[in-house]
């Protein structure tokens, strides 16, 4: 009897659900007969890219023929420069999300444990999952990590911790002593990921010295990326910052080309430009703070966040008001596949863009 595709394919792929991204804001528009929508559901930077990494683009597009640099040479060294690790230190990724999948493709097998809390960033389940790993899956304490749990959940089994901090979907972060405190407890021969992919958006007394612990040799894995605050979310590009032997092994499975060109000039030269950088996270503190209080002011129940996106309750289905505001030209992120039925995850757009989702979710919830 000939095998179906699903009986050959591995069986921890039974269960998981693809990662939905939604569609092309030009598509939505086009199927709904709508123009000039406003996207506030991927936390992307709405300033754009920094002008000197579209120059750097543009100068680098005569030689798109090439195959890019597999090291990734000029930008490892510009990350080790600006956060003063070895070059050696540091591994680039298809956005910071590649590495999220290839730390769990080097480390983990069946019978492994994987730590994470529940309602964090969903490819940690995803990466658990594909790779048969035991999930085991740790509530939030007032929708931020309880870390004294999850490190009560270790156990000679676990093989990979993930932190997500901030948070995505709840914004929220955990107070940089308790983080560091949190690493220093955890034993030598369990990996943790620190997703610090809204680094830049913390005020700096949560900031946590996560990378001492890498200078130090520390089972620790930082991972930021150029998606969020420096706007190049198109691009995918991101990075790992690890101790040496780790970040070895990282590479061993690492695809040859996994970063491109364009990308690799881009992200030099956006680590250089220090003003878009503090005018991007003014623009995010002046809109969260301002949706915010809007959202609240017509009832709604908002997670206090630290990050470009906040997570709101409307109190109805979350999926079918966000279909809602879509007709309005307003596109949102439900969160029911977070465990938040009723919430929506906001991105902090530009000031009319904010003031758009308020009119449309006024009259959506008839407020």
């Amino acid at each position: 009897m000939t095998r179906s595709l699903e009986v050959l394919a591995s069986p921890y792929l039974r269960g998981l659900i693809p990662y939905s991204p939604g569609k092309p804001i030009e598509e939505v528009e086009r199927e709904l007969g709508i123009a000039e929508s406003v996207k506030l559901a991927s936390n992307e930077n709405p300033l754009g890219p920094s002008p000197m990494a579209l120059q750097a683009m543009r100068n680098a597009l005569p030689d798109v023929h090439r195959y890019p640099d597999g090291s990734g040479h000029h930008l490892t060294r510009a990350l080790a420069r600006h956060w003063d690790v070895s070059p050696e230190m540091v591994i680039l990724g298809n956005g910071s999300n590649e590495l999220l999948e290839l730390a769990g493709r080097c480390f983990l097998m069946p019978g492994d444990e994987a730590v994470y809390a529940a309602s964090a960033f969903i490819v940690y389940d995803m990466v658990a999952q594909v790779t048969g790993a035991t999930k085991i899956v740790v509530p939030m304490r007032e929708f931020t990590h309880d870390l004294d749990a999850m490190r009560a959940s270790v156990s000679p089994r676990t093989k990979l911790l993930f932190v997500g901090n901030p948070n995505n979907p709840t914004g929220t972060a955990v107070p940089a002593r308790a983080l560091e405190a949190f690493l220093e407890s955890m034993p030598r021969d369990v990996l943790v990921i620190l997703d610090e992919a809204y680094y830049e958006f913390l005020s700096p007394d949560l900031i946590p010295d996560a990378l001492r612990f890498v200078r130090a040799g520390r089972p620790v894995l930082v991972l930021r990326t150029f998606s969020k605050i420096y706007g190049l979310a198109g691009l995918r590009i991101g990075y790992g910052i690890g101790p040496v032997p780790l970040i070895a092994l990282l590479n061993r499975a690492r695809e040859p080309f996994n970063t491109n060109s364009l990308a690799q000039v881009a992200a030099t030269a956006a680590l250089c430009d220090e003003q878009h950088v503090a005018s991007t996270r003014a623009v995010t503190e002046m809109g969260r703070k301002f949706l915010t209080e809007q959202c609240r002011s017509l009832g709604l129940s908002v997670i206090p966040s630290v990050a470009n996106f906040v997570l709101v309750d409307v109190g109805r289905p979350g999926p079918a008001t966000a279909d809602a505001l879509l007709r309005h030209g307003v596109i949102v992120r439900p969160m029911a596949g977070y465990g938040f039925a009723t919430h929506l995850r906001i991105s902090v757009g530009t000031p009319p863009e904010i003031e758009r989702c308020v009119a449309a979710l006024k009259a959506v919830l008839g407020r």
